[in-house]
């Protein structure tokens, strides 16, 4: 499936989403590069909400730029299949493997804007990350590891404080959608 397709069968949830998908379609048939980060206005990405078997904890990972605890996820860098971005994501920043998906499709999206930084000694300026999110289950005893180039720390945190405890304040409304979410299923 394209990713044009991927994002015509997403079923919005909200009007956020509504409004999102609408955007991203648009971008897609503007632009021949939104694979990529080529493209310095917008870009895909492909992030994860992963939970525990119960359901009661979410996996985070400390993120070195944002100097918050967040999603796992990345760019696509030129790869249309939303899901094999995900979980490959999943799997580099917290070092499992046995993943199950949840959902049928994407779970999730989200246009975030992300403030100019410096990455690997580069300036990198403001844009747009188009993020495809998956909800994905893993056993919470699987042993985890940090990817040092990418963040800090990798833990389980009571899905009830996951909220309260990140300090982008862009990214509380999606964890908590994400949660709502997640209840649904």
């Amino acid at each position: 499936m394209n990713l044009r397709e991927q994002i015509e069968g997403f079923e919005p949830y909200n009007e956020q989403e509504r409004a999102d998908k609408e955007i991203m379609l648009h971008l897609i048939d503007t632009y021949k590069d939104v694979l990529t980060r080529e493209n310095k206005v917008c870009h895909f990405t492909a992030s994860n909400w992963i939970v525990n078997k119960e359901r009661t904890k979410v996996l985070m990972v400390y993120h070195n730029i944002y100097q918050s605890w967040a999603w796992t996820g990345g760019h696509c860098d030129g790869d249309s299949d939303l899901l094999r971005v995900a979980l490959k994501e999943a799997q580099e920043e917290t070092g499992l493997e046995h993943f199950k998906v949840l959902s049928n499709g994407i779970s999730s999206l989200e246009i975030v804007a992300v403030n100019s930084h410096i990455k690997r000694e580069n300036y990198v300026p403001a844009h747009l990350h188009l993020d495809a999110c998956f909800l994905l289950e893993v056993d919470e005893n699987e042993k985890t590891r940090i990817k040092s180039d990418e963040n800090s720390g990798v833990k389980w945190i009571d899905i009830d404080k996951v909220v309260e405890i990140t300090e982008e304040e862009c990214m509380k409304p999606i964890y908590q959608k994400l949660n709502e979410k997640l209840a649904t299923i």
